[in-house]
């Protein structure tokens, strides 16, 4: 949207745009550019700034500068791929896991709140626990589960109706956020945002693509009790060998299907919301 004294402007130093910027409307108006004549009016309104000339006609240029900046990170961004054809790629890695346990998958655009559950059927968890997304420096989650210990609702981002957009560089550069579920055992997890790409015909989403080894079980005791679990499922004569086989049963820590753990993902998980 454009005043008719930011239009002016632009026709000043790019008269062959006079036309479609319609100077005869005086109401502020939305114009439609090529990428390559915006890349031009950000050329030449950058110039124009630094050279003499009145207050009014420098600010019309510098609000006309920022408009474009943001019309060309949306073209040359994720909004360059229509919302329905838009895959949002993730590598999702369980921090201080030795070896490293990690997933990586490709989701079409959701709630935080969705990205949650697909975070929960990926890792196996059980969605049994409080988790929260750490992005920006703010905490997002559901704030019906939160609210306990926040001062008031505003002190947290709502997930349930936030888009991952939201916490994303619109450029579709790649970015870190972190995702923390059981504040008890205090599973840790690096969601890296690794760009946008576009649906392939045919094919369905959600899908996980790869990962490496199998998920710790909940309730084991965080990363440490995880540690201490195998330790004692691996030695026969470990005092509680035959208590960790009686909880789990057997336990390999090395497997890892992408195949299942896609048919996982499509399941879903049941909405607690609706049950009784």
């Amino acid at each position: 949207m454009l005043s008719v004294a930011q239009r002016k402007a632009i026709a000043a130093l790019i008269p062959r745009l006079a036309t479609p910027l319609a100077l005869e409307h005086t109401n502020a108006k939305t114009i439609t550019f090529t990428t390559s004549e915006l890349a031009a009016i950000r050329e030449k309104s950058a110039e124009a700034v630094l050279k003499p000339c009145n207050g009014m006609v420098r600010n019309s240029l510098r609000l006309v500068t920022e408009i474009v900046d943001k019309a060309l990170e949306d073209f040359q961004g994720i909004g360059s791929i229509p919302v329905a054809e838009r895959l949002y790629q993730f590598k999702i890695t369980l921090l201080e896991s030795d070896p490293v346990i990690w997933r990586r998958i490709q989701i079409k655009r959701c709630t935080l709140d969705k990205l949650h559950e697909h975070i929960q059927t990926v890792m196996a968890w059980e969605n049994s626990h409080l988790h929260q997304f750490e992005i920006n420096g703010k905490i997002c989650g559901d704030p019906e589960l939160l609210l306990e210990g926040f001062e008031d609702e505003e002190d947290i981002v709502d997930s349930t109706v936030s888009s991952i957009d939201d916490g994303i560089p619109k450029s579709g550069k790649r970015s870190r956020f972190k995702y923390l579920y059981d504040f008890g055992d205090g599973w840790e997890h690096e969601i890296l945002f690794e760009g946008c790409l576009r649906a392939e015909k045919g094919q369905r989403y959600p899908l996980c693509l790869e990962g490496a080894r199998a998920c710790p079980p909940e309730d084991v005791g965080g990363i440490s009790g995880y540690v201490e679990y195998l330790e004692a499922l691996a030695t026969h004569d470990h005092e509680q060998h035959e208590e960790m086989m009686d909880w789990r049963g057997p336990f390999d820590p090395e497997i890892f299907h992408p195949e299942l753990t896609t048919r996982r993902m499509r399941r879903g998980l049941p909405d607690w919301r609706t049950m009784e």
